[in-house]
Protein backbone atom coordinates (compact mmCIF):
# COMPACT_ATOMS: atom_id res chain seq x y z
CA UNK A 1 0.00 0.00 0.00
CA UNK A 2 1.39 3.41 -0.80
CA UNK A 3 1.12 6.46 1.48
CA UNK A 4 1.12 9.93 0.17
CA UNK A 5 2.20 12.99 2.18
CA UNK A 6 -0.39 15.60 2.45
CA UNK A 7 1.09 18.98 1.65
CA UNK A 8 0.91 21.51 4.58
CA UNK A 9 -1.46 24.22 4.13
CA UNK A 10 -0.16 27.78 4.23
CA UNK A 11 -1.82 28.60 7.52
CA UNK A 12 -0.22 25.54 9.10
CA UNK A 13 3.21 26.68 7.99
CA UNK A 14 2.63 30.10 9.48
CA UNK A 15 1.50 28.57 12.77
CA UNK A 16 4.54 26.30 12.98
CA UNK A 17 6.87 29.20 12.14
CA UNK A 18 5.21 31.33 14.78
CA UNK A 19 5.65 28.68 17.43
CA UNK A 20 9.31 28.23 16.46
CA UNK A 21 9.94 31.95 16.60
CA UNK A 22 8.17 32.24 19.96
CA UNK A 23 10.16 29.33 21.33
CA UNK A 24 13.43 30.86 20.16
CA UNK A 25 12.47 34.24 21.62
CA UNK A 26 11.50 32.52 24.86
CA UNK A 27 14.87 30.76 25.01
CA UNK A 28 16.69 34.01 24.33
CA UNK A 29 14.64 35.86 26.95
CA UNK A 30 15.20 33.09 29.46
CA UNK A 31 18.93 33.16 28.77
CA UNK A 32 19.00 36.92 29.16
CA UNK A 33 17.02 36.64 32.41
CA UNK A 34 19.39 33.98 33.71
CA UNK A 35 22.39 36.13 32.77
CA UNK A 36 20.89 39.18 34.46
CA UNK A 37 20.00 37.12 37.55
CA UNK A 38 23.51 35.66 37.65
CA UNK A 39 25.07 39.11 37.42
CA UNK A 40 22.77 40.38 40.15
CA UNK A 41 23.62 37.42 42.38
CA UNK A 42 27.32 37.83 41.70
CA UNK A 43 27.09 41.55 42.42
CA UNK A 44 25.19 40.84 45.64
CA UNK A 45 27.73 38.20 46.62
CA UNK A 46 30.62 40.57 45.94
CA UNK A 47 28.88 43.27 47.96
CA UNK A 48 28.33 40.83 50.81
CA UNK A 49 32.01 39.86 50.68
CA UNK A 50 33.00 43.52 50.75
CA UNK A 51 30.60 44.14 53.65
CA UNK A 52 32.00 41.13 55.53
CA UNK A 53 35.57 42.32 54.92
CA UNK A 54 34.67 45.84 56.05
CA UNK A 55 32.91 44.41 59.10
CA UNK A 56 35.95 42.27 59.95
CA UNK A 57 38.26 45.25 59.59
CA UNK A 58 35.94 47.45 61.64
CA UNK A 59 35.61 44.74 64.30
CA UNK A 60 39.39 44.23 64.40
CA UNK A 61 39.91 47.97 64.61
CA UNK A 62 37.45 48.27 67.50
CA UNK A 63 39.02 45.24 69.18
CA UNK A 64 42.48 46.78 68.84
CA UNK A 65 41.12 50.05 70.18
CA UNK A 66 39.52 48.22 73.11
CA UNK A 67 42.77 46.35 73.78
CA UNK A 68 44.71 49.62 73.70
CA UNK A 69 42.19 51.17 76.10
CA UNK A 70 42.48 48.20 78.45
CA UNK A 71 46.28 48.38 78.37
CA UNK A 72 46.17 52.12 78.95
CA UNK A 73 43.78 51.60 81.85
CA UNK A 74 46.13 49.00 83.35
CA UNK A 75 49.05 51.41 82.94
CA UNK A 76 47.01 54.18 84.55
CA UNK A 77 46.10 51.87 87.45
CA UNK A 78 49.73 50.78 87.88
CA UNK A 79 50.84 54.39 87.73
CA UNK A 80 48.20 55.36 90.29
CA UNK A 81 49.25 52.50 92.58
CA UNK A 82 52.87 53.58 92.24
CA UNK A 83 51.93 57.15 93.07
CA UNK A 84 49.90 55.99 96.06
CA UNK A 85 52.82 53.84 97.20
CA UNK A 86 55.15 56.80 96.79
CA UNK A 87 52.76 59.01 98.75
CA UNK A 88 52.55 56.40 101.53
CA UNK A 89 56.33 56.14 101.53
CA UNK A 90 56.76 59.91 101.71
CA UNK A 91 54.20 60.03 104.52
CA UNK A 92 56.14 57.36 106.43
CA UNK A 93 59.36 59.31 105.92
CA UNK A 94 57.66 62.48 107.08
CA UNK A 95 56.36 60.79 110.22
CA UNK A 96 59.77 59.25 110.89
CA UNK A 97 61.61 62.54 110.43
CA UNK A 98 59.10 64.23 112.71
CA UNK A 99 59.70 61.60 115.37
CA UNK A 100 56.12 60.39 115.25
CA UNK A 101 56.28 56.90 113.78
CA UNK A 102 58.84 54.51 112.25
CA UNK A 103 56.29 51.75 111.58
CA UNK A 104 56.04 52.19 107.81
CA UNK A 105 59.82 52.22 107.45
CA UNK A 106 60.22 49.17 109.67
CA UNK A 107 57.52 47.21 107.85
CA UNK A 108 59.53 47.44 104.63
CA UNK A 109 62.96 47.00 106.18
CA UNK A 110 62.13 43.87 108.19
CA UNK A 111 61.33 41.96 104.98
CA UNK A 112 65.05 41.98 104.23
CA UNK A 113 66.07 40.78 107.70
CA UNK A 114 66.66 37.11 108.56
CA UNK A 115 67.40 35.17 111.70
CA UNK A 116 70.68 33.27 111.40
CA UNK A 117 70.83 30.00 113.35
CA UNK A 118 73.59 27.48 113.88
CA UNK A 119 73.72 24.37 116.02
CA UNK A 120 75.38 26.41 118.79
CA UNK A 121 73.77 29.84 118.65
CA UNK A 122 71.95 32.45 116.65
CA UNK A 123 71.98 36.06 115.55
CA UNK A 124 70.58 38.30 112.87
CA UNK A 125 71.48 38.98 109.26
CA UNK A 126 70.09 40.87 106.29
CA UNK A 127 69.84 40.39 102.55
CA UNK A 128 72.04 42.61 100.38
CA UNK A 129 71.29 41.41 96.82
CA UNK A 130 68.23 40.44 94.80
CA UNK A 131 69.51 36.88 94.39
CA UNK A 132 69.81 35.95 98.04
CA UNK A 133 73.24 36.99 99.29
CA UNK A 134 73.14 38.05 102.93
CA UNK A 135 75.53 39.14 105.65
CA UNK A 136 75.85 38.74 109.39
CA UNK A 137 78.59 39.10 111.97
CA UNK A 138 81.24 36.42 111.63
CA UNK A 139 81.18 35.71 115.37
CA UNK A 140 77.51 34.63 115.04
CA UNK A 141 78.74 31.57 113.12
CA UNK A 142 81.68 30.84 115.38
CA UNK A 143 81.81 27.18 116.47
CA UNK A 144 78.81 26.19 114.39
CA UNK A 145 78.73 23.22 112.01
CA UNK A 146 75.26 23.77 110.60
CA UNK A 147 73.64 26.98 109.45
CA UNK A 148 70.24 28.06 108.21
CA UNK A 149 68.16 31.22 108.04
CA UNK A 150 64.57 32.06 108.95
CA UNK A 151 62.85 34.81 106.98
CA UNK A 152 60.42 37.37 108.36
CA UNK A 153 57.52 35.15 107.20
CA UNK A 154 58.95 32.23 109.25
CA UNK A 155 60.16 30.34 106.16
CA UNK A 156 63.19 28.19 106.94
CA UNK A 157 65.89 28.75 104.33
CA UNK A 158 68.85 26.60 103.38
CA UNK A 159 71.96 28.73 103.76
CA UNK A 160 75.51 28.40 102.46
CA UNK A 161 78.61 30.00 103.93
CA UNK A 162 80.61 31.94 101.31
CA UNK A 163 83.41 33.65 103.24
CA UNK A 164 84.27 36.07 106.02
CA UNK A 165 86.55 38.83 107.24
CA UNK A 166 87.57 38.24 110.84
CA UNK A 167 89.06 41.67 111.44
CA UNK A 168 85.81 43.51 110.70
CA UNK A 169 83.63 40.58 111.81
CA UNK A 170 81.65 40.21 108.56
CA UNK A 171 80.44 36.90 107.08
CA UNK A 172 78.90 36.49 103.62
CA UNK A 173 76.12 33.93 103.15
CA UNK A 174 73.88 32.69 100.32
CA UNK A 175 70.27 31.73 101.03
CA UNK A 176 68.12 29.64 98.70
CA UNK A 177 65.22 32.02 98.16
CA UNK A 178 64.91 35.54 96.82
CA UNK A 179 63.69 38.16 99.29
CA UNK A 180 63.80 41.97 99.13
CA UNK A 181 67.25 43.43 99.60
CA UNK A 182 68.23 46.37 101.76
CA UNK A 183 69.44 49.69 100.41
CA UNK A 184 72.64 51.19 101.73
CA UNK A 185 73.15 54.82 102.68
CA UNK A 186 76.50 56.59 102.55
CA UNK A 187 77.78 56.33 106.11
CA UNK A 188 79.86 59.47 105.59
CA UNK A 189 76.57 61.38 105.55
CA UNK A 190 75.45 60.12 108.98
CA UNK A 191 74.94 62.98 111.41
CA UNK A 192 75.33 62.93 115.17
CA UNK A 193 71.89 63.21 116.74
CA UNK A 194 69.92 61.67 113.89
CA UNK A 195 67.40 58.98 114.74
CA UNK A 196 68.15 55.36 113.92
CA UNK A 197 66.53 51.95 114.33
CA UNK A 198 68.31 48.69 115.19
CA UNK A 199 66.50 45.58 113.93
CA UNK A 200 67.25 42.15 115.34
CA UNK A 201 65.99 38.96 116.91
CA UNK A 202 66.95 39.27 120.57
CA UNK A 203 66.92 36.15 122.69
CA UNK A 204 65.38 34.09 119.87
CA UNK A 205 62.11 36.01 119.98
CA UNK A 206 60.28 37.52 117.03
CA UNK A 207 61.97 40.37 115.21
CA UNK A 208 62.11 43.48 117.33
CA UNK A 209 63.32 47.02 116.84
CA UNK A 210 64.91 49.52 119.14
CA UNK A 211 65.04 53.23 118.47
CA UNK A 212 67.91 55.50 119.33
CA UNK A 213 70.10 58.32 118.11
CA UNK A 214 73.61 58.47 116.72
CA UNK A 215 76.01 59.46 119.49
CA UNK A 216 79.22 59.46 117.47
CA UNK A 217 80.65 58.39 114.10
CA UNK A 218 83.97 56.92 113.00
CA UNK A 219 84.58 55.51 116.45
CA UNK A 220 87.49 53.14 116.96
CA UNK A 221 86.54 49.52 117.57
CA UNK A 222 88.32 46.61 119.27
CA UNK A 223 90.25 46.14 116.03
CA UNK A 224 91.58 49.71 116.26
CA UNK A 225 89.75 50.64 113.04
CA UNK A 226 87.81 53.91 113.10
CA UNK A 227 84.79 52.44 111.36
CA UNK A 228 81.94 52.38 113.88
CA UNK A 229 78.77 54.34 114.55
CA UNK A 230 77.99 54.73 118.24
CA UNK A 231 74.31 54.66 119.13
CA UNK A 232 72.15 54.47 122.22
CA UNK A 233 69.71 52.07 120.51
CA UNK A 234 69.58 49.03 122.78
CA UNK A 235 71.47 46.00 121.45
CA UNK A 236 70.72 42.62 122.99
CA UNK A 237 71.94 39.07 122.42
CA UNK A 238 70.56 38.07 119.04
CA UNK A 239 70.64 41.61 117.61
CA UNK A 240 74.19 41.05 116.44
CA UNK A 241 74.42 41.12 112.66
CA UNK A 242 71.18 43.04 112.20
CA UNK A 243 70.92 46.30 110.27
CA UNK A 244 71.04 49.78 111.72
CA UNK A 245 68.76 51.90 109.53
CA UNK A 246 68.07 55.61 109.21
CA UNK A 247 64.77 57.45 108.81
CA UNK A 248 64.84 56.71 105.06
CA UNK A 249 64.89 52.97 105.73
CA UNK A 250 68.45 52.62 104.44
CA UNK A 251 71.23 50.71 106.14
CA UNK A 252 73.94 52.86 107.70
CA UNK A 253 75.61 50.04 109.63
CA UNK A 254 75.53 46.46 110.89
CA UNK A 255 75.01 46.01 114.63
CA UNK A 256 78.28 44.61 115.92
CA UNK A 257 78.97 44.93 119.63
CA UNK A 258 78.04 46.77 122.81
CA UNK A 259 79.98 47.87 125.85
CA UNK A 260 79.07 45.34 128.52
CA UNK A 261 79.23 47.80 131.39
CA UNK A 262 77.69 50.67 129.44
CA UNK A 263 73.91 50.87 129.33
CA UNK A 264 72.58 51.37 125.78
CA UNK A 265 76.03 51.88 124.35
CA UNK A 266 76.15 49.98 121.06
CA UNK A 267 78.34 50.08 117.97
CA UNK A 268 77.63 49.32 114.32
CA UNK A 269 80.16 48.87 111.53
CA UNK A 270 79.60 51.69 109.05
CA UNK A 271 77.92 50.90 105.72
CA UNK A 272 80.81 52.08 103.55
CA UNK A 273 83.10 49.58 105.26
CA UNK A 274 80.45 46.87 104.87
CA UNK A 275 80.31 47.42 101.11
CA UNK A 276 84.09 47.33 100.73
CA UNK A 277 84.51 44.17 102.81
CA UNK A 278 81.59 42.32 101.20
CA UNK A 279 82.95 43.03 97.72
CA UNK A 280 86.39 41.93 98.86
CA UNK A 281 85.03 38.62 100.18
CA UNK A 282 82.91 38.11 97.04
CA UNK A 283 85.83 38.86 94.76
CA UNK A 284 87.94 36.23 96.48
CA UNK A 285 85.21 33.58 96.78
CA UNK A 286 83.05 34.27 93.73
CA UNK A 287 85.32 36.28 91.45
CA UNK A 288 82.78 39.11 91.38
CA UNK A 289 81.51 42.05 93.39
CA UNK A 290 77.99 42.13 94.82
CA UNK A 291 77.23 45.69 95.89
Amino acid sequence: MKYYKMPLKKNHKIMIGGFSTFFIILLIANSVFICILYEQLRSSYNKIEVDITDLKEDTQSKFNELTDNIMQTKEDINSLNAELGSIDREFDLLKASAGEDFSGIIEDAVKSVVTIKTDVGQGTGFIITNNGYAITNAHVLSGGREIYAIAYDQTKLNTAFIGYNGNLDIALLKIEEDYPKVKFADSNDVQIGEKVIAIGNPLGLQFSVTEGIVSAVHRKGPNNVEAYIQTDAALNPGNSGGPLINKDGKVIGINNFKISDGENLGFALESNFIIDIVNEIAQQALNQTLI
